[in-house]
């Protein structure tokens, strides 16, 4: 590939870009992990994590990708032949769905449309008829990164409390995580599974699995082998702020800096900042005449618009194009989706700027393509972004 000059945008959905103060951060010294100095640091990022999650319980960090937290919720909470119950909201779903049916355990489907979020009251129906109660844990996405749909865990919450079902609730907030309100303790959520990547603005390789006091007991009582993904081990060490193996020391020195960054500008800010976002960028898509993936308005992601193009227009080419004009990578359709849409990130570290500078790209290559479009649609996101008060004054009124 050629060299392109400038700064690249990457506006995919995660990994994100990494800010400079983490980048330092990550690029420190290594230190001892079996030292005082690490133990401090391990207790101020265990201690630190659970505000972003919204929990009071401990939060267990993974030197893995957000694949390996999937696991970790499974293999701890489950025994061998174990039944739960899944909604399918997109790629995403599909694939935890996949890796629970090939550690053994038996995982209904309930289909989706890839449009739209979990249905909660399908989800009540189906565990009203489990009688038996042989399900032991419902699955569910909240933030489906293929779609760009949001489904509203409170409602699952709620869905399995009617049914007056005992399962477990898991739930991946892995495109969510620190960019969107989560709520793991007031949502009744026993597993929340996480990644460092997105939200949290660090390089790829930490994940977290946030457990209930519900979790933990049913962790006791799993009969599934478990090793480098165990729980006991783990927070046994964590206690002290050390890790039962070499943990992903850099990266933790970023996940420090990371969360003062986050508190700094406040969690609420954050949120208001992503959805201002994303308001902007369904601005522009709006007005270019395109189709939004996910066709519920209270289901818009706040971290990623996934965007339809017309039949017979190639949403890879115009991913080439963009990359080749403006040094910009945008996310690809997966799955069945695969070419029909592309995906555009604004999730983690960026401003209002980021989000113009992104949707010119975008309007410079439909242009080159001949995509049939509608001029303007930058405009139309930067009167969005006129229209809403900037962090800072939002804090100040």
């Amino acid at each position: 590939m050629q060299q392109l000059p400038g700064r690249h945008f990457l506006q995919i959905p995660g990994p994100t870009n990494t800010p400079l103060p983490i980048l330092a951060a990550i690029a420190k010294p290594t230190i001892d992990h079996r030292g005082p100095e690490f133990a401090e640091l391990g207790l101020e990022v265990l201690a630190g994590i659970r505000s972003v999650f919204k929990t009071a319980n401990p939060v267990v960090i993974y030197p893995t990708s957000g694949t390996g937290a999937w696991e970790a919720a499974l293999v701890n909470t489950l025994s061998p032949g174990d039944r739960l119950l899944m909604f399918e909201t997109g790629w995403f779903s599909t694939l935890w769905s996949k890796m629970t049916k090939s550690l053994g355990f038996e995982a209904d489907i309930i289909k989706g449309d890839w449009r739209s979020g979990v249905d909660a009251d399908l989800l009540e129906a189906r565990l009203r008829e489990d009688k038996a109660h042989s399900y032991k844990a419902v699955a569910v996405v909240h933030n489906e990164t293929s779609t760009g749909v949001t489904s509203n865990i409170a409602a699952v919450r709620r869905a399995i409390d009617r049914a007056g079902h005992p399962a477990l609730l898991l739930v991946d907030t892995i495109s969510s995580l620190g960019s969107i309100d989560y709520r793991h303790d007031e949502w009744g959520v026993d597993v929340t599974v996480g990644g460092s990547q997105k939200g949290l603005m660090l390089p790829p390789g930490l994940s977290f699995n946030a457990i209930s006091d519900k979790a933990l007991a049913a962790s006791r009582t799993s009969r599934f082998p478990r090793a480098f993904l165990g729980w006991e081990e783990m927070l046994s060490a964590n206690v002290k702020g050390f890790f039962p193996y070499t943990p992903s020391t850099n990266l933790l020195q970023g996940l420090k800096v990371a969360l003062e960054m986050l508190h700094a500008e406040g969690l609420d800010q954050v949120f208001a900042r992503h959805a201002r976002a994303a308001q902007a960028t369904r601005a522009a898509v709006r007005h270019w005449g395109f189709e939004i993936q996910c066709s519920n308005e209270a289901e818009y992601s706040s971290t990623l618009t996934a965007v339809r193009l017309p039949v017979g227009h190639s949403a890879d080419a115009l991913r080439h194009e963009i990359l080749e004009r403006a040094n910009m990578s945008l996310g690809n359709g997966l799955g069945p989706l695969a070419d029909r849409l592309f995906r555009i990130g604004h999730l983690g570290d960026f401003n209002n700027l980021t989000v113009t500078a992104t949707l010119s790209g975008i309007e410079m290559g439909l242009k080159a393509r001949g995509i049939p479009h509608s001029p303007g649609g930058v405009d139309a996101a930067m009167e969005a972004l006129a229209g809403n008060l900037p962090p800072a004054a939002l804090a100040a009124e």
